[in-house]
C-alpha cells in the first residue's frame, strides 16, 4: 500500500478495504481501491483507474456519511443519510437513501445534483483529474507513473465506453436490480441468462419489449469470457452476480444453477452472493433440486418475487395474469424455502400506489399479519410505490401501517438500475 505526495495530492495506491459488506452509518470500503485526497475532497478510485466515490471533507459538506458513487453504469448516485428525515433504516433496510440522476419511483422529492456543494465535489474531481493528466510522468516513482497513467486512461469519454461496452456484453442495460442487491451495496456482475417477461403487466414501468426466451448457453458462456475481460484486475472486488433478467428463474433451474457455477468458476468469486428474479409461477414450478443445488453453488442467494397484491380485482386492473389463489401459493412457498435453506432467501414485492382501493391494503396487511415471525430476519417483503403517484410521500403512512402489521420485516422498494 505505498502512499505519495503529488504537489497538493496525498496518493495511497491499492489500500486493503474490508473482506465483506457492513451495514454502517459511515463509508466502509469493500475489496481494493486507491485514495486520492486533497485539503477539501476524498476521491476513491477501482483498481482500474475508475473514480468510484467522492466525499468531502470540509465544513461545506452535507455528512461526513454521506458520499457520491459512480455506478458501472456510469451514474452518479448520491448516499444521504437523512435529508428526507425520518428513520432511513427503518424504512429501507439500510442507512443511506440513494439519491438517483434519473427519473425512479423515490417516494421522497430530493434532488442532490441541485445542491452547490455537491456539485461542486464532481468539479473537484474534474480538476484533480486535469491536475494529473498535466503533470510530468518523468522522474515519478513507477507505482505513481503507472498509477496516473491509469487513471488519465479514464477520461470522461473512456468511462462512457466503458459502461456501453458492459451494455453490450449482456445486450441491453440491466432497467432493474432486485432490493435485495442493497446486501452488496448494489455492485453485482450482470450475467444474462434470459430475456423478456412472461407477463408483461400493464403497470411495470421496465418491462422489456422481447418475449420471454431462455439464454443459449453458449451466449452465457460468451458472457462469461467478456465479463472477465471487462472487470480484469477489479475482479477481486465483487462477490455478488446478479442472473438476469426480469425473471431468470423461468428459464429453469438447470440453466440457472449451471450458469452460477459456471460463473462463480470463470470470475473466481469467493463465498459468492447470487441475486435473481422470479414470478410466482416459475417459484412454483421450478425443478425438484433447484433448491439444493443453488445452496451449494453460492454462499447466499436472493430470489425476490413480484407478486404486487393479494386482491383479485388489483390484479386484474394491473394486467397482472395471476389469481389471488396462486400469489397466497407463492407466498407459502416463499416461507418454507426460508425456512428450509439457511443461505436462501426468498423475498416478496407488493405496490402502493394512489389508485389502489382499501381491498388491496387490506389484503396485503391481512397477508403480511397472517405470516410466521421470521426470528432470523429472512423473507422480508418490499412495498414498492408505482412510478405513475403523483404524491408519493402521502403513501408513507400507508406503508407505515402494513410494516407495522407486517409479521416479517416490510421496507420500502427504490428502483435502480446498473
Amino acid at each position: 500500500m505505498p502512499s505519495y505526495r503529488l504537489n497538493n495530492l496525498a496518493v495511497t495506491i491499492d489500500r486493503e478495504g474490508s473482506g465483506s459488506y457492513a451495514k454502517a452509518s459511515y463509508p466502509i470500503r469493500f475489496g481494493k481501491y486507491s485514495e486520492i485526497r486533497t485539503p477539501n475532497y476524498e476521491f476513491h478510485l477501482n483498481l482500474k483507474g475508475e473514480i468510484k466515490f467522492i466525499r468531502g471533507l470540509g465544513m461545506n459538506w452535507r455528512h461526513p456519511g454521506e458520499l457520491l458513487k459512480r455506478t458501472d453504469g456510469n451514474d452518479w448516485v448520491y448516499y444521504s443519510l437523512g435529508t428526507v428525515g425520518g428513520n432511513i433504516k427503518g424504512l429501507l433496510g439500510e442507512y443511506y437513501l440513494p439519491c438517483l440522476p434519473y427519473m425512479s419511483n423515490s417516494i421522497w422529492e430530493f434532488n442532490p445534483f441541485t445542491d452547490m456543494n455537491i456539485m461542486q465535489a464532481l468539479g473537484a474531481w474534474a480538476q484533480t483529474y486535469a491536475t494529473l493528466a498535466e503533470t510530468p510522468l518523468d522522474g515519478l516513482p513507477q507505482p505513481l507513473r503507472e498509477f496516473v497513467g491509469l487513471v488519465i486512461s479514464r477520461h470522461e469519454n473512456a468511462l462512457h465506453a466503458e459502461a456501453q461496452a458492459l451494455r453490450d456484453i449482456g445486450g441491453e442495460r440491466i432497467s432493474v436490480l432486485p432490493p435485495d442487491t442493497r446486501h452488496v451495496d448494489y455492485e453485482v456482475i450482470p450475467l444474462m441468462v434470459a430475456d423478456g417477461c412472461r407477463y408483461h403487466c400493464d403497470f411495470c414501468c421496465v418491462k422489456s419489449p422481447h418475449r420471454f426466451q431462455a439464454r443459449p448457453w453458449e451466449n452465457i458462456l460468451g458472457q462469461l469470457e467478456q465479463l472477465k475481460a471487462f472487470y480484469g484486475r477489479n475482479l477481486s472486488s465483487y462477490k455478488a452476480l446478479f442472473l438476469g433478467n426480469h425473471d431468470a428463474l423461468a428459464a429453469g433451474g438447470e440453466l440457472v444453477c449451471d450458469g452460477a457455477a459456471q460463473a462463480v468458476e470463470a470470475l473466481g468469486l469467493v463465498d459468492a452472493q447470487v441475486f435473481l428474479f422470479a414470478s410466482a409461477d416459475s417459484l412454483l414450478r421450478v425443478e425438484d433440486g433447484f433448491f439444493e443445488r443453488i445452496s451449494q453453488i453460492a454462499g447466499r442467494t436472493y430470489i425476490n418475487l413480484g407478486l404486487e397484491s393479494v386482491d383479485q380485482a388489483t390484479l386484474s386492473g394491473l394486467g397482472k395474469p395471476l389469481t389471488s389463489a396462486k400469489v397466497r401459493e407463492a407466498f407459502q412457498k416463499m416461507l418454507e424455502i426460508n425456512r428450509q435453506y439457511p443461505n436462501i432467501e426468498v423475498t416478496a414485492n407488493f405496490l402502493l400506489g394512489e389508485r389502489f382501493s382499501p381491498e388491496h391494503y387490506d389484503s396485503v396487511s391481512e397477508l403480511l399479519a397472517g405470516a410466521p415471525g421470521s426470528p432470523s430476519h429472512k423473507g422480508c417483503v418490499y412495498l414498492s410505490p408505482l412510478l405513475e403517484s403523483t404524491r408519493k410521500p402521502e403513501l408513507l403512512p400507508t406503508f407505515r401501517d402494513i410494516q407495522s402489521q407486517s409479521r416479517l420485516p416490510a421496507f420500502i422498494y427504490l428502483i435502480q438500475r446498473l
